[in-house]
C-alpha cells in the first residue's frame, strides 16, 4: 500500500501544481493505524495524507458541500464509493464540473478489529466514475450473499423479527452518526432537526421514537441506497443498520427488477419511475415479510 499511497500523492501533487485542482479530499492518519479520517488537503498539507487498508470512509458524501465552494476539488474514490458519487450526481447534489475524481484501488478495507467490515459483499474493482485512476493489481474480497441475513430474518415470525429489531434499536443513542455519514441523506434540513416537528430531541424518549427514527430513514433512502455500509461502519453501538436498507433493496429487486443504485449517473430509480409492469399496491401488501 505504500507504493500506491506514493503514486496517489504524486498524481495529486501534479494536479495541484498545474492548477487543475485547488484542494484534495482524502484521509489523514490518527493516533492508531486504524484511526483514519476524511480531511481536505492543500499542496502545503498533502504530505499528511495517507492511504492504507483502514481508509474505509466513503468520501462522496462530503462532495455535496465541497463542490458548492469556489475552485475544483480532487476526490479520492474507491470503486464502491463511485456508486454513491453517481447517485449524488443523479440527484443533483454534486456540481460535476467542480470535482476531479481520482479512482484509487482497493483490496478490502479493515476496521479497528482487522475485519473486512463492509467488504464482505464487495461490488468489484470497477470504478463507475473517474477522471483518472491509480491502477493496482489488488485482489478484491470474495463476495458473499448479501441477502443471506435478510432471508434469515424473513424466515422468522413477525414477533421474532420485532424482537430482533427492538433489541438492536434499543441500543441507539441518537448520535446521528448514521444519518450524517449516509450519502443518501443530503437534505438541507432534516425533519429530525426541525424543532417544530416534535421529534427533534437528540435522545430517544420512548421505544416508539427509537423505531421511528431508523424506519423513516430507511424509507427515505429506499431505492437510492447504494449499500455502501457506512451507516453500520460508524455506529458506535454496533447496530446492523445496513440490514434495514438491504431489506428494501431485496424487495425492490423482486418487485420491480434488479437495480443497483449508483451504477450509472443517468439511471431511473424504480421508485422514481413508472412502468405498466409495476407491482400493484395490493401485491406489495400481501407479500408480508416485513423487516
Amino acid at each position: 500500500m505504500q507504493r500506491i499511497e506514493a503514486e496517489i500523492k504524486e498524481k495529486c501533487r501534479k494536479l495541484l501544481q498545474d492548477g487543475t485542482v485547488d484542494r484534495v479530499i482524502g484521509w489523514t492518519g490518527g493516533l492508531f493505524d486504524y484511526d483514519t479520517a476524511p480531511q481536505v488537503f492543500t499542496a502545503e498539507t498533502l504530505d499528511n495524507m495517507v492511504y492504507t487498508e483502514y481508509c474505509g470512509a466513503n468520501l462522496s458524501k462530503y462532495l455535496a458541500a465541497e463542490t458548492k465552494k469556489d475552485g475544483r476539488i480532487l476526490a479520492l474514490l474507491k470503486p464502491c464509493d463511485t456508486y454513491s458519487f453517481n447517485q449524488l450526481l443523479l440527484e443533483n447534489r454534486i456540481r460535476r464540473e467542480h470535482v476531479y475524481v481520482l479512482g484509487v484501488p482497493c483490496g478490502g478495507m479493515k476496521d479497528e478489529n482487522g475485519q473486512l467490515l463492509k467488504c464482505s459483499t464487495c461490488k468489484g474493482n470497477e470504478w463507475k466514475a473517474a477522471d483518472d485512476t491509480v491502477a493496482a493489481d489488488l485482489k478484491v474480497p470474495e463476495a458473499g450473499d448479501r441477502f443471506e441475513l435478510i432471508d434469515r430474518l424473513n424466515a422468522m415470525t413477525s414477533a421474532e423479527r420485532f424482537s430482533f429489531w427492538r433489541e438492536e434499536l434499543s441500543k441507539c443513542i441518537r448520535c446521528n452518526a448514521c444519518r450524517n455519514v449516509c450519502p443518501a441523506c443530503t437534505c438541507i434540513k432534516c425533519v429530525f432537526d426541525n424543532a417544530a416537528s416534535g421529534v427533534a430531541s437528540k435522545a430517544n424518549t420512548d421505544t416508539f421514537e427509537e423505531n421511528m427514527f431508523h424506519i423513516i430513514r430507511a424509507f427515505h433512502v429506499a431505492g437510492r441506497c447504494t449499500d455502501c455500509g457506512e451507516c453500520s461502519r460508524v455506529c458506535p453501538q454496533g447496530i446492523p443498520l445496513h440490514l434495514l436498507n438491504r431489506k428494501f433493496i431485496k424487495e425492490i429487486n423482486e418487485l420491480y427488477g434488479e437495480y443497483q443504485a449508483g451504477e450509472a449517473a443517468d439511471s431511473r430509480p424504480p421508485l422514481a419511475d413508472f412502468t405498466k409492469e409495476d407491482a400493484e399496491p395490493g401485491v406489495v401488501y400481501e407479500r408480508g415479510g416485513h423487516a
